[in-house]
């Protein structure tokens, strides 16, 4: 249930094991989320408190992309933008510098090469970074993905290997679990299986009843802008503590999020789009002078505790999910996948995989 980026690449793995998988979207596929994204792999930019379980499965994902990513396209036949681009997190204060020095110290433990970066050789790096800029941590690891080719790849790749995807279903109702997996769309067709993988982001709350369980997954609307630029002055991805800055090869600039909480909305608001553009002029002042010439909003599925829900769930093995990735459905999409398919195939998973558990919140 879902063909989001998620769903998608839940039914490649899947496939590619032996499976037959198939996906029922009530929309189009990457029509939420996942084709909102401004696609970044970021896991030591994103995830600044420590190695949580969390962290361990972003970065366990970060480490898959270079082959997975490789495989979408040869597979779908399709290419799209894959940028080792490394990044940056910029600290205005002394202050704001010592965080970053504590963060450098836990993430070297886990495979960064960061450094931290001031004066001439942060200007070298980032030329046209605001002057006020005291510092910034620098992350060679980390790179970003365009995601709406790249999520159009993943279904002609999940398509070109026999997955049944079926679109604009309006309705999709669970009839059946236990003993089998039966679902019903809107216009009456049933969909019969073994087993039932949920990937329908901050919809998935809406099966709390169906499956006996409390499921707090949100939507949380995240407003993106994009601007026109000439020979890319952006090189890397480039973070601040108010959002970030990446540059695509398309010629646009991408800024994003700005994020409040406004049910299944996804209209793009004045005041949204503000705030980005307040902030983002003070780390890049050549942006005074520009205006964005698109601007967009995504649901993002948060949980009560920020972690996703994989894994299967407490009265039935026949339905796992893998749901609630928040803003790292892009980067989380390999690994999710791996590991939803192993609790599929009741293979041995890391023990930090327990804590995504969808029974955790009783």
């Amino acid at each position: 249930m879902g063909g989001g980026i998620i769903g998608l690449s839940c039914a490649l793995e899947l496939q590619t094991r032996g499976y037959q998988a198939i996906v029922l979207e009530t929309k189009r596929c990457g029509g939420q989320a996942s084709g909102a994204a401004a696609g970044m792999l970021a896991p030591y930019s994103e995830n600044v408190e420590g190695p949580d379980a969390f962290f361990q499965l972003c970065l366990d994902s970060l480490r898959l992309y270079p082959q997975w990513q490789e495989r979408v396209k040869q597979i779908s036949g399709q290419s799209f933008e894959y940028t080792d681009s490394g990044s940056l997190y910029v600290a205005y204060h002394d202050a704001d510098l010592l965080a970053l020095e504590g963060r450098l110290l836990w993430q070297r433990q886990f495979g960064s090469s960061g450094t931290i970066l001031e004066g001439a050789e942060l200007q070298r790096k980032e030329p046209l970074l605001t002057r006020d800029a005291r510092a910034a941590l620098y992350t060679p690891e980390e790179s970003h993905i365009y995601a709406p080719h790249y999520v159009k790849a993943l279904e002609l790749a999940c398509r070109g290997l026999g997955v049944h995807i079926y679109e604009q279903l309006d309705k999709l109702e669970i009839v059946e679990w236990q003993s089998e997996v039966v679902v019903r769309a809107a216009d009456g067709r049933f969909f019969e299986g073994d087993q039932l993988l949920v990937c329908s982001g901050a919809w998935a709350q809406q099966l709390a009843e169906t499956f006996h369980m409390n499921l707090p997954i949100y939507p949380i609307r995240g407003q993106i802008c994009a601007y026109e630029v000439e020979a890319q002055p952006v090189s890397h991805m480039v973070f601040c503590n108010q959002g970030y800055l990446v540059g695509k090869e398309n010629g646009t600039l991408v800024c994003g999020a700005s994020e409040d909480v406004a049910g299944f909305d996804t209209s793009v608001t004045e005041k949204g789009i503000g705030r980005l553009k307040n902030w983002n002029k003070q780390l890049f002042p050549f942006l005074a002078d520009k205006a964005p010439f698109h601007s967009w909003a995504g649901l993002r599925p948060a949980t009560q505790d920020g972690y996703p829900l994989i894994g299967p769930i407490p009265e039935s093995n026949r339905v796992v999910f893998a749901a609630g990735h928040y803003r790292n459905g892009i980067l989380l999409s390999p690994a999710t996948a791996v590991l939803a398919a192993d609790f599929i195939a009741d293979k041995q998973h890391n023990a930090y995989n327990q804590a995504f558990s969808p029974n955790r919140f009783g």
